[in-house]
């Protein structure tokens, strides 16, 4: 069996700033990590890899070349291959962009059975470019899959919704997007280190995956971003005050009054 999983590199929201002047993100001295979301795809296609001898797990990522250090950490957990889509005409890509560069990376790199991305990298939030790539390879996908098993040549999953969740059964090649009740992802291990540290990281450009310029990169990108802010902070809440749930009660009736509100 062959496994890709999509994976990015994203700023430690945790210590994300912005510039109140300019409004844009201050990336000067934030750690980079590997998405979460990402890191529980990988870690499904990794388990799979577990249970079937045989199987390869590819992990592919787009962006510049100080993102080939989060692809050694992937392969470091138990990916066998890693490439990073890297070109001055890819930067400044949307999500429809971006899924543009990514499935013209994936029919590069060949046959594949199963296609995991996390359900959403944190410094976007959008959860399209996993749907998208779907949609440009013409397979059938699905996401905010929160349980996986492998039934023959289909893959039996769980996809959450808002009141519970649905069970469905896809037939495999599929794109499956992972959210963080799937799985709890593994570490790294001293001989994946190892093993990382002897493993090429394929580095391709435009040209190598033959992707159309004119659908990559800023221009080709129908939606931009127009500002970034931090929200005004609210204001503080009202302690009600007693000794008990009926004072509290009473108390609340009559804060109310005051303000005209009942």
């Amino acid at each position: 069996m062959k496994i890709v999983v999509c994976v990015k590199q994203v700023p430690d929201t945790t210590e994300i700033k912005i510039n109140p002047e300019t409004g844009t993100l201050i990336r000067d001295g934030v750690p980079a990590i590997l998405n979460p979301d990402d890191a529980i795809a990988l870690e499904q296609a990794l388990q799979i890899k577990d249970e079937n001898p045989g199987t390869a797990v590819t992990v592919v990522t787009m962006g510049p070349p100080q993102a080939q250090e989060m692809l050694e950490e992937c392969m470091a957990m138990g990916a066998d291959d890693a490439v990073l889509l890297s070109d001055r005409a890819l930067g400044g890509s949307d999500t429809w962009a971006t899924s543009n560069a990514i499935a013209a990376g994936i029919k590069k790199i060949g046959e594949y059975d199963i296609i995991f991305a996390g359900r959403q990298a944190i410094d976007g939030d959008t959860a399209q470019v996993g749907p998208q790539i779907a949609e440009k390879l013409g397979i059938p996908q699905v996401t905010y899959v929160k349980n996986f098993e492998l039934q023959d040549q289909s893959a039996v999953v769980e996809r959450s919704l808002e009141d519970g969740y649905e069970k469905l059964k896809v037939k495999l090649p599929c794109v499956l997007t992972a959210i963080k009740e799937l799985n709890v992802p593994r570490y790294m291990s001293v001989r994946g280190i190892l093993r990382a540290a002897k493993t090429e990281v394929k580095v391709w450009n435009a040209a190598d995956i033959g992707v159309d310029v004119e659908t990559v990169g800023l221009k080709a990108s129908p939606t931009n971003v127009f500002k970034s802010f931090t929200p005004k902070p609210k204001g503080t809440g009202v302690k009600i005050e007693g000794d008990t749930p009926k004072e509290k009660a009473a108390n609340l009736l009559i804060a109310l009054k005051e303000k005209h509100i009942i």
